[in-house]
C-alpha cells in the first residue's frame, strides 16, 4: 500500500477515469487501501466488478462528459484513459480517446474547481512529433497546460510491463524483450526502460498526496524512483 504522508489530510477524495486499464486498476486498489481517502468516484462505461465502501461508481458515456450535471466535487482527478491504434481503428477514433475524452474531463473538472489532475501520457509525448501516436500525446499535454488547476501533473511513462484485461500481443513482446535488455539501457538510455504499471500508479497516488502547485512532467526514470516500493 501507497504511504500516506503525515502531512496529507485524511479526507481526500478523488476521481478515476481509465480505472479498468493496465495503470488505472492499480491506482484504484491504491486509493481504496490508503486512508487519506475517504471517497473515490469511477467514471466508466461499464461497471467495474468491484464493492468498496468508499467506492462510487459511475456509468456514462465519455462523449456526454460535459453534459453530466452532477460531476462529483473532488481533490484529485487520476486520468488514466488510452487506447492503441489498433484498438481504436483509426486515427480520428484513438484522437478522441486519447485528446478528446482525457482533455474534455479535465475542462469539466477544473468547472467543478478539482484541486489537480494527474494524467498518463508517453515517454516522447511531442505535438511537434512525425509519429502520429506522440504527437497527439503530445497535444494533449498542451491543451492540458492551459488549464487553471492548482497542480497539474505529467506521467510519461516508457513500456508498461503488467498484465491487462484485453490482450495487446504487439505490447507484451515488446514489453518481455524490453525486460530481458533492459541492462541495456544505462546511463541517458535509463529513461526506455520498461515500467511495472503498478510502479507507475504509486507514483501517480504518491504525487496527489504531495500535491506539488504548478505544471509537473515526470518521465519514466523518475516515475521509476517515485514508484519504487518502500
Amino acid at each position: 500500500m501507497t504511504p500516506t504522508p503525515t502531512n496529507a489530510p485524511a479526507s481526500r477524495t478523488a476521481l478515476v477515469a481509465g480505472a479498468s486499464g493496465l495503470v488505472g486498476s492499480h491506482v484504484l486498489r491504491l486509493l481504496l487501501e490508503d486512508p487519506a481517502y475517504v471517497r473515490v468516484t469511477v467514471l466508466a462505461r461499464r461497471e467495474l466488478p468491484l464493492a468498496h465502501k468508499k467506492l462510487e461508481q459511475r456509468v456514462l458515456s465519455f462523449d456526454r462528459l460535459a453534459q453530466i450535471a452532477d460531476f462529483p466535487r473532488v481533490h484529485d482527478v487520476f486520468c488514466c484513459l488510452g487506447t492503441t491504434m489498433k484498438q481504436a481503428g483509426s486515427p480520428d477514433a484513438f484522437r478522441t480517446v486519447d485528446y478528446t475524452y482525457v482533455v474534455e474531463l479535465a475542462r469539466v473538472a477544473v468547472r467543478h474547481r478539482a484541486s489537480q489532475y494527474l494524467v498518463v501520457t508517453a515517454l516522447g509525448a511531442n505535438p511537434r512529433s512525425r509519429i502520429f501516436y506522440s504527437r497527439v500525446k503530445g497535444e494533449t499535454e498542451e491543451a492540458l497546460r492551459r488549464l487553471q488547476f492548482e497542480g497539474m501533473q505529467i506521467f510519461r511513462p516508457s513500456w508498461l510491463v503488467g498484465a491487462r484485461t484485453k490482450s495487446r500481443p504487439a505490447e507484451r513482446v515488446a514489453g518481455i524483450v524490453g525486460t530481458l535488455v533492459a541492462w541495456a539501457f544505462v546511463g541517458p538510455l535509463a529513461r526506455y526502460r520498461p515500467i511495472k504499471a503498478e510502479a507507475v500508479a504509486r507514483a501517480l497516488v504518491r504525487v496527489a498526496l504531495e500535491a506539488p502547485r504548478g505544471t509537473h512532467v515526470y518521465q519514466s526514470d523518475e516515475i521509476r524512483r517515485r514508484g519504487a516500493r518502500r
